[in-house]
């Protein structure tokens, strides 16, 4: 019989994600994971099957944090939901720029192709309720249209954030975003 493993999967997966965040998936060494975990390479192994499962169950779970936070699911639907997702969701982890899946897309050349597919679902999901959101609101320009821009809106502002931790004219650039698409 084995040992009993000293680790939880959930511990591995939350100490992981600073690495994964700030290195990227390529430039993460399987070195760098065993000290930030705590774990050594042959009890990563026995938990995942490699570096890119850890990652994309790392990517797994942090999509799937974000869609229990509700941001953009709370009632009632509208404006406010969309300025609180741009002002909460760049940075959801505390010590964190930009937004960890947004920060993977620049690696879509190198990434598994089951981290791509997380990625562009989410992305729809997001675009999808983004739509609600803004569909609420009887907006004159096309809601989805809308919904695009915002969306790509949020995707400069979490690449933007990695290069500044000017969070007074992140701030105003999201109140002159809201501005402009309530007045659409």
């Amino acid at each position: 019989m084995g040992r009993p493993k000293a680790f939880s999967r959930e511990d591995v997966l939350e100490k992981a994600l600073p690495l994964f965040w700030n290195r990227g998936f390529a430039d993460a060494s399987l070195h760098e994971l065993e000290v930030a975990t705590g774990v050594n390479k042959s009890g990563l192994y026995s938990e995942f099957k490699d570096k890119e499962d850890l990652f994309m169950q790392r990517l797994q779970y942090y999509l799937e944090s974000l869609e229990k936070k509700g941001l953009l699911t709370a009632e009632p639907l509208g404006w406010n939901n969309i300025e609180r997702f741009l002002k909460m969701g760049p940075c959801s982890m505390e010590g964190q720029k930009g937004c960890f899946a947004v920060n993977s897309m620049r690696e879509f050349a190198i990434l598994p192709p089951e981290a791509i597919g997380f990625i562009t679902r989410s992305r729809s999901k997001l675009r999808q309720l983004i739509a609600k959101n803004i569909e609420v609101e009887h907006p004159k320009m096309n809601a989805d249209s809308l919904a695009e821009l915002v969306l790509t809106f949020f995707t400069g502002l979490s690449m933007e954030h990695n290069l500044s931790s000017s969070r007074p004219s992140i701030a105003r650039k999201i109140d002159d975003l809201m501005n402009i698409v309530r007045t659409q």
